[in-house]
């Protein structure tokens, strides 16, 4: 009896110390990653904006979609967006629902609205490399 309790207990509790432990990483091993939905809107079409762009970022947030969602205004749509207070109205509106607003700096200055887009709450910044590290990071990439 004395040897069941020198060998086995000690095992016994061993084992039992390493549960907790496995159960965790299994746990944590089946939390999924972060969904992350990068929205390029490059086009000058107004109605591409509103019926299709604007829908799906919009609700894409607001339904839960996506757990991330980025907006990325490049190229003529920077110009369109800068001279409509239609789609800037949109846009502050996805920005209250939590879509994470971004312009191409090249782009914008280009056109000279980079200062009206910084006013209606996008951030201008030059885009190659973070949409390079986005890519290659595994966001979900929607272009327009």
């Amino acid at each position: 009896m004395n040897i069941l309790r020198h060998i086995f207990l000690p095992i016994l509790l061993g084992t039992l110390a390493v549960l907790p432990l496995t159960a965790q990483q299994s746990i944590s091993a089946q939390q999924p990653e972060r969904t992350k939905l990068l929205v390029v809107w490059t086009s000058g079409d107004r109605d591409v904006a509103l019926r299709m762009v604007f829908m799906y970022t919009h609700n894409a947030k607001l339904q839960g979609w996506w757990d991330d969602v980025q907006l990325l205004v490049w190229g003529p749509s920077s110009r369109l967006l800068a001279m409509d207070g239609e789609l800037q109205d949109s846009i502050r509106k996805m920005k209250e629902a939590g879509v994470i607003l971004t312009a191409c700096k090249a782009c914008a200055d280009s056109y000279g609205v980079s200062k009206t887009l910084e006013n209606i709450g996008i951030e201008v910044k030059y885009m190659g490399v973070p949409l390079t590290e986005m890519l290659k990071s595994g966001w979900t990439t929607l272009t327009f």
